[in-house]
Order: structure tokens, then sequence, then C-alpha cells
């Protein structure tokens, strides 16, 4: 695949990124333009290695040295046809996937990683410029009709699946617009929102049907969904956020990261927000708990908001720069990741447990108590290292633990699993007949990726089970 010494000749190259000083005074994309040639000399750089790891290491299993080798040839139309047999969304995996993909690329094992992600998506945006990403609307209707709760990756992979597959689907949102987290969890400077806008009318001109304001179990009745469709998925997320259980949590000024993020997307389309429950990071000293995803997605979002001074906080001990040893190639490595919010400023530290807050006369938070930790799965705390820091807001983003279980999940009287989760069986069919399941409901906090596959393969099971019924 690609140039057999390509590899040899050369080097892994990425698209620059625009000055920090610059992208914290916009909500734009943080990447500048990267020019053709370079690109197919990185699809070039796809060895023939006989076993293509990157298969394994890509939940929707997409054909990536197929692709890489058809850039490098210039043949841009087929690698777009191929990149959209195993992803519906590659505009979103190009953008937001972590890449596990290229953690097992085999070059990875002494060498940098073929640029896959960024193949994927100038692959997707040239399909897109040239006109070649079309509605494929289905060529025959089999009067079936699917309900698709949650119009995240899991939820939209699974009704454009659906919908081509000739079944009527149906997508019911709680939220005022479409997308799920990926219209209000991910900020725009990682993923700007006419480009799930642009992907949303694709799936309307096919057929696919949005409901907005239309949260089941709350203002739609479950027992609604189950009368007027013939199956139902649900693809509500993993949306019940991890808290930080200490003294002083009451106060204000602390909030769940998924309290925050949204709100600023809301202003990025023009939303107006009742001062009294405004979020702003605007002259404040911030605390971000969590040192993953989304305490960066927050750490970017202060940045912009121009926060008088942000610190992120990690329980964890700081990662190796390299590839640890315990996680060889080809799994994902455990390694120092610096995301483009890092480069823009604040202040990282690992190995440190808020243990209280206290606040003022107003019942607002002021100060933030810790201490330093020893590694897993202990954290003993090392003597002598207490520590206070004057805050303003504290942001709590800590990953999440599972879905909500109140509301739909209990009306639907589903069972779940040891971890909490929705369990279902190898079909994605949950305890309820004729209701499936797909994405974090099912598998709990997960990528991007992953919630795209498993909309697909529960679109599979409810496409077998719908040709069943009579």
């Amino acid at each position: 695949m690609g140039k057999v010494t390509g590899f040899m000749e050369y080097p892994r190259e990425l698209p620059a990124r625009r000055p920090a000083t610059q992208r914290i005074n916009d909500w734009f994309e943080i990447y500048q333009d990267f020019p053709e040639d370079r690109l197919r000399s990185q699809g070039a750089r796809c060895m023939d290695c006989g076993v293509p790891f990157c298969h394994t290491g890509c939940p929707v299993n997409n054909l990536i040295p197929d692709w890489n080798d058809l850039v490098y040839r210039g043949r841009w139309k087929e690698a777009v046809r191929q990149l959209h047999a195993t992803n519906n969304f590659p505009e979103f995996t190009g953008r937001i996937c972590p890449a596990p993909c290229e953690a097992a690329c085999v070059l990875g094992i002494n060498q940098q990683a073929v640029t896959i992600k960024q193949i994927e998506k100038s692959i997707v945006e040239r399909g897109f410029e040239e006109g070649w990403i079309r509605p494929e609307p289905p060529a025959f209707r089999t009067g079936k009709r699917a309900a698709i709760v949650g119009s995240g990756p899991a939820g939209l992979a699974a009704a454009q699946q659906l919908c081509r597959a000739g079944h009527e689907a149906v997508v019911y949102e709680k939220a005022d617009r479409i997308g799920g987290l990926l219209r209000y969890g991910i900020p725009e400077f990682k993923l700007e929102k006419h480009i799930l806008d642009r992907r949303l009318d694709q799936m309307s001109a096919e057929g696919v049907q949005f409901v907005t304001n239309a949260h089941v179990g709350v203002g739609v009745a479950v027992q609604e969904l189950q009368r007027e469709f013939d199956a139902i998925v649900l693809a509500g997320g993993s949306e019940q956020p991890r808290d930080l259980k200490v003294p002083g949590r009451e106060l204000k000024g602390i909030h769940f990261a998924m309290e925050f993020l949204p709100q600023q997307n809301r202003r990025c389309l023009g939303d107006s927000l009742a001062p009294e429950s405004d979020i702003l990071a605007t002259g404040k000293r911030v605390v971000i708990i969590g040192g993953g995803d989304t305490g960066a997605d927050c750490l970017g979002t202060c940045h912009r908001q121009k926060a008088r001074s942000v610190y992120q906080f990690e329980i964890m001990p700081m990662p190796p720069g390299e590839r640890s040893a315990q996680t060889p190639w080809p799994l994902w490595p455990m390694q120092l990741r610096t995301e483009g919010a890092h480069e823009e400023g604040g202040i990282r530290d690992w190995s440190i447990a808020t243990t209280s807050f206290t606040g003022d006369a107003h019942g607002s938070v002021n100060q933030l108590h810790a201490v330093r930790v020893g590694p897993p799965p202990k954290f003993d705390s090392v003597t002598g290292s207490e520590f206070t820091l004057d805050v303003d807001l504290v942001l709590i983003a800590m990953g999440f633990a599972g879905p909500v279980r109140s509301g739909m999940i209990e009306l639907f009287g589903l069972a779940l699993d040891a971890r909490g989760n929705v369990a279902t069986d190898e079909n994605h069919m949950s305890s309820a007949p004729g209701v499936f399941v797909a994405g974090d409901m099912r598998r709990g906090q997960s990528l991007v990726v992953w919630a795209i596959s498993e909309g697909r393969e529960a679109a599979a099971s409810v496409d077998c089970y719908l040709k069943q019924l009579v």
C-alpha cells in the first residue's frame, strides 16, 4: 500500500496549528490547510505491512490501507467511496477521534505512525468540496418504522443506516437542536457546527425525520413509541456525570463540565442565556478537575472566554512522554498527550486530590483545598503536601458514570449490567422485546468512533428484526 519505500522517504507530517495568540480570540477550528502534495506523501508512508493492525485499532474497521493508497495515487473519488463504506461520519472522526488506528499502525513499532486521521479528514472534505457526497435515499420503502432516541453519533449512524435500508427512521432528541454531544458537548474550535449541519442536511434529504424538544420518558411517553413503531433504538448516551463528593461541593461556582460547555456552544449559535444561569470564566480564577479530553475542552473554552488564570488537576500520576512499557504496540498507549488547548496556556498538574472547598459570605466558592497523592490504586496522601488555591470557578470533568437510570430506562423496564449500563444480547437487543441499545448507554463512556460503530451494528440487528416481522 502507498509507495513501497514511502515510509523511508517521508517523515510524518501534520498541518500546523494556527498561532495560539490568534486562535484564542475566535471559535474557529485551530488547524491550517494542508497542501495536497504533502498529504499524498503522507499516504505514501502506508506500508505493505502484511497484516494491517490499524484495522484492529479502528472500531468501525475502516479500510485504511486502501484509502491511504488511493490518496497517494490521487484517486480521491474512489477514496471517498472506500471511506464511507465503513464510516457514516468521517468528518467527525477525522476531527475529534483520538485515532486508536494510529496507535496500532505497524509503522509505529519503531517510527512515527502514518497520519491516518488527517488523511481521513482530507478525503471527506474533498468529497464535499467536489460534490461527490450526496443524499442516498433508498430505492424502496419497507413500510416498517423505527424510532431512534438520541441524536448523538450512535443515534445518527443507526438512523442513516436504517433509512438507507428502506425503513422509516425517526430521531427523537430532547434538546432544541439535533446532534447530542456533537452539538452541545464538543467546542466549536474542535468541530464547527456547520460541519454537523451539512451531514444532517444529507440525512434529511435521504428521508430521516428529526423531532426536537422531544424528551422520551418525560414529554414523550414510552408507550407512545412502542405503539407507533416496529422497533426502537435507544442511543441516549452516558450522561450521569461522576461527582466529587467533598465538603463544600454545594457552594455556588462549582459546576459539571457539561453544564459549562453547552452554554458556550449556544452562545456561538447565537442563543441568549439568562444572566442568573450564565456560567462564564471571564476574569475568573478557574480550576478544572479532570485531565481528560473533556477537561481539555473546558481549558480551551476558558482561554477563549479570557479567564484570569486556569489550573487543570488530575489525580493520576503524570504519564510518560513516550509509550509506556505497560501498553506495548498495538495497544492504545499510555503516554502524555498535549492538546491544542494545553499550548494556549494554563497550568497542568498531576497526582492531586481535591479534599474540600470553602466559600465566602455569599455562599460562593473562593478556595480549593487539595493534597498531593501517591500512585493508584491507593492514592495515599503525601504528608505535608496540602495546599490551598484561591478560585472563583470550579469545573468538574471527571468523566461519566453511565446512563441516567431514572426516566426512560426505568419506564421501559430495562435490565442493567454489572457496570450500570443497559444490558443487551449479542444483537444489541435489551430485555424489552423490540428495544435495542447503541453507544454509550450500552458500552459506557467511550469514543465517537465506538458510538458510530455501535450505531451501525445496532441498525444491522434492527434491520434483521424488522425483516422477520409479518
